[in-house]
């Protein structure tokens, strides 16, 4: 019997080895980004073009390589980092397998220019499909450049894996900031196609996150330092009150590597137990300094996944170092009996100095004497003055008596009327009959000739505006009410550059922008189905689902437009409607053309049959 176990060939062996490591382009800019940063660059620049998809460059002024090493780093394990078994588990680099470059290599078209400051020329290595072409000498400024050109070229199948551009430059800039932000003190950019998304000078961490997400961010920070034996904490948390609706602003750095760990991010939110909204989610920016002999961060091929020794202490000592910082800024309440906060000196009179108060007393003051001199000074002369009796003091009551015996027709007062304004259709009017009612505050149930009619009045509602909002798009036919004071809201670049792509369609839903500027938005009218405190929270949902998925076509933009401001306006569950309300939503559900499922394919209503419930007593 011949054998049938065979060693793979290499090329074969690096593009398995590339589906681990290479995912989309967001994988190669964070792997290449990482070696720029193990190479001691101060200064590192990131241009794309079609998301990656054509070119991915990456520019450092690091140490260099020499001929041998640029020659060297496209084989397979070939690393500077680790030496022994043991090195593995004091890691304090970030790309330390050696499988990134060969793993690039062989689905793409790579050329490497690369000088070391000792060199008087630079190499130029290009491989395509982990086979050198060329390898020449260049000129070339100290550093190394890396060019990544037709991603996933002799790949067909994984190329069309990939999604839209916007979809892989979210996952790009997501990649980019993340590395941004642990290393603050190293300067970064961003273009893609030309245009500049960001340019991020060294600077500290917290002006680092403001620079990345906004300058109103800066506000919205509360600092947390913890320093322990097992872990020291540093970082910021968001205030409670400027909570998300998506997980978008949540990094956690242990030595300066992003990792993403459920069971710390447990602890962050049970730190803010009964500060946050329902289904709101805290922002926090956490940077960890552990041991590195106690971690593991070789279990992941991203290195994403990090195994703690002893992760119970660590989730004890970060509870409690945010609940200490949100007490401590008075953020949160906290229980105190040595300290009253009456008594704390406020910031602006922190470096003021005291002053003595001054009195002065009326030493001609008798409070036994009826009539007494009173002296005023003014102008260093004296003048005397004398309270007078009230004369005749009797007639301030005349008149009272006769008030009082005064009949009064208690059938002309007016009581102020209870009946509950502020409709959510604007009818203030009830029906003759009640053939609708309210169940649990989620269901409205009406009578039907064969039976009970349930309906899910979100469900219903949220189907409603769908179809309303399709219509308002298409036809361009919706109304706004005007703002008699602008909206300004805060979002961060990619967010802003989200909304101008959406501004069309927005503007045919009812809202209308005075200005798109970086980093705010104003906004002069608003739809009428909305009120104006709710469209901060509209928007931001808006763009936490096309986070998760935007689409290509202009089609599909605004069927996930009209999707999510529905499910934003429509009525929740919980809300107690009147019986004009209920029937509204009935009468209105039943003239759309899909009233059976809810845009998300959900069921709007069921119904009860007289036989079914003939069976319930039978």
């Amino acid at each position: 019997m011949s054998n049938i176990i065979q060693l793979l060939p290499d090329h074969v062996a690096n593009q398995i080895a590339a589906g681990e490591v290479v995912q989309r382009p967001a994988s190669v800019i964070k792997e290449l980004l990482e070696n720029s940063i193990d190479a001691k660059a101060s200064r590192i620049q990131v241009v794309i073009k079609d998301a990656g998809k054509t070119l991915i460059q990456i520019v450092d002024d690091g140490q260099g390589m020499g001929l041998t090493d640029a020659r060297m780093c496209f084989e397979r394990h070939a690393t500077s980092k680790i030496k022994l078994a043991d090195d593995l588990f004091s890691l304090k680099t970030k790309g330390f397998r050696g499988e990134a470059l060969a793993s690039i290599a062989a689905i793409a078209h790579v050329e490497l220019k690369t000088k070391t400051e000792e060199d008087e020329v630079g190499t130029c290595i290009k491989i395509e499909g982990s086979e050198v072409v060329s390898q020449d000498p260049c000129v070339t400024p100290k550093g190394t450049s890396i060019c990544v050109k037709n991603l996933f070229y002799n790949i067909p199948a994984r190329r069309n894996f990939l999604k839209s551009d916007n979809v892989e430059t979210r996952h790009i800039i997501d990649e980019f900031q993340r590395v941004a932000l642990a290393h603050p003190d190293i300067s970064f950019s961003l273009i893609h196609n030309g245009s500049e998304l960001f340019q991020l000078p060294p600077t500290n961490f917290r002006q680092r996150i403001t620079n990345i997400l906004g300058g109103k961010t800066n506000e919205k920070l509360v600092p947390v330092e913890e320093d322990t034996e097992i872990v020291k904490i540093s970082g910021f948390v968001g205030k409670p009150e400027f909570a998300k609706k998506s997980r978008g602003e949540q990094f956690f750095f242990v030595n300066n590597r992003f990792i993403k760990s459920p069971y710390l991010n447990h602890a962050v939110v049970a730190s803010f137990d009964g500060l946050l909204k329902e289904k709101s989610y805290p922002t926090y920016f956490l940077y960890l300094e552990v041991d590195p002999k106690s971690i593991d961060i070789n279990i992941h091929p991203t290195k994403t996944e990090i195994k703690f020794d002893d992760e119970h202490a660590l989730y004890a000592i970060l509870k409690s170092a945010i609940k200490h910082s949100l007490g401590q800024f008075n953020v949160a309440p906290v229980l105190d009996f040595e300290r009253d906060s009456e008594l704390d000196t406020p910031y602006e009179f922190k470096n003021k100095d005291a002053s003595a108060p001054q009195v002065e007393v009326d030493r001609n003051f008798n409070p036994f004497q009826n009539e007494y001199p009173k002296q005023s000074y003014s102008g260093g002369t004296t003048q005397s003055f004398r309270r007078e009796k009230p004369a005749q003091w009797e007639s301030l009551y005349s008149g009272m008596q006769q008030e009082t015996e005064t009949d009064v027709d208690i059938k002309q007062i007016e009581f102020e009327s209870e009946e509950v304004t502020g409709n959510l259709f604007g009818s203030k009017e009830e029906g003759p009959e009640k053939s609708t009612f309210q169940l649990q505050k989620k269901f409205i149930v009406s009578t039907l000739k064969s039976g009970i009619l349930v309906i899910d009045q979100h469900r219903a509602h949220t189907r409603i505006l769908y179809e309303e909002l399709l219509k308002n798009i298409t036809v361009s036919a919706a109304v706004s009410q005007q703002l008699l004071f602008p909206l300004r809201l805060q979002f961060n670049n990619h967010e802003i550059e989200m909304l101008k792509d959406l501004k069309e369609s927005l503007e045919q839903t009812g809202f209308i922008f005075a200005e798109i500027a970086r980093g705010e938005v104003e906004i002069t009218g608003i739809p009428t189905m909305i009120s104006e405190s709710e469209v901060q929270i509209l928007l931001e949902q808006l763009l936490a689902d096309f986070e998760k998925d935007v689409p290509d076509n202009g089609f599909s933009q605004t069927d996930l437009l009209a999707k999510s401001l529905a499910n934003s306006m429509a009525v929740r569950s919980g809300t107690l409607l009147n019986t004009v309300e209920q029937q509204h939503i009935v009468n209105k559900l039943f003239a759309c053309k899909e009233p059976g499922l809810s845009p998300f394919n959900k069921t709007v209503f069921t119904t009860v049959s007289v036989d079914e419930l003939d069976k319930k007593f039978a």
